[in-house]
């Protein structure tokens, strides 16, 4: 249960709105619900910020469709990443309501929630699109719209720097680059906020399918500058999602 339906509880069982046995029942109800062939965390989102997310590789479609409809049941938000094209078909002929995005891999419904948040999505090459466009969706499922600057990498070192002033006033800011993996480290040095590095496995052989990026952003000396897995625009989104979160959060009980 979130603060704000417990809070809300609790101020209709003090007036007399609420029964004591209803208040109990609801304090404590589960915090997992069994599917099918999934246990489903619904406390998640109290938690961790944003509720469960599904991986789609390895599940059927009939899973995942359990998944979705018992979270919009309960009034969650729903994302599923790496989901292939045959998989989102199936899976929008199941939820027509939903949003398949083809180059993200990501199939999620959407919300008629106002957006929030300030995070900036950069990435170094248009190859690196499909990772930038999973933070991305991820983000948007999230109710963050990021300002998205796409193939600034520093083979133009020029293209950053005429666009940074855009990302001045972000809450973080990710970074989405293959081959040595330069960017964020260029980003760092412009940017005074979390700068969160996403190595993708573009690149020649000696790349070796990210490893060289991983371990340029690892080494990093920017200060600024924390780094994921490869290929992992998700988690990239989810971290800055949760910056940004805290941000909002904060700002909001100031204003209040």
């Amino acid at each position: 249960m979130k603060r704000h339906e417990l809070e809300r509880l609790a101020k209709h069982y003090r007036a007399g709105k609420v029964t004591l046995a209803d208040f109990c029942a609801q304090v404590m109800q589960p915090k997992s619900e069994q599917l099918t062939d999934t246990t489903l965390d619904i406390d998640r989102a109290r938690r961790c910020g944003f509720p469960e997310v599904v991986f789609g590789e390895g599940k059927s479609v009939e899973t995942i469709v359990e998944i979705f409809r018992k979270q919009q049941e309960r009034g969650d938000k729903s994302l599923a990443t790496r989901i292939d094209a045959t998989k989102g078909a199936a899976l929008k002929e199941a939820l027509p309501a939903a949003i398949y995005h083809e180059k993200a891999r990501t199939f999620r419904m959407p919300s008629n929630e106002p957006t929030w948040g300030n995070v900036g999505l950069v990435t170094a090459g248009t190859s690196d699109l499909p990772v930038a466009e999973e933070a991305r969706e991820t983000l948007r499922w999230m109710g963050i719209e990021p300002v998205f600057i796409q193939d600034v990498g520093v083979a133009g070192p020029h293209r950053f720097g005429e666009q940074a002033h855009l990302l001045s006033d972000a809450d973080a800011v990710i970074v989405v680059a293959g081959m040595e993996g330069a960017l964020p480290s260029v980003a760092g040095g412009h940017l005074a906020c979390p700068v969160i590095a996403v190595p993708t496995s573009v690149g020649y052989g000696a790349s070796f399918q990210g490893v060289a990026a991983l371990l340029g952003m690892l080494n990093s000396c920017a200060s600024n500058v924390t780094v994921v897995n490869i290929d992992a625009g998700f988690k990239g989104a989810y971290l800055a999602g949760l910056i940004s979160l805290r941000v909002h959060q904060a700002k909001s009980q100031s204003e209040g």
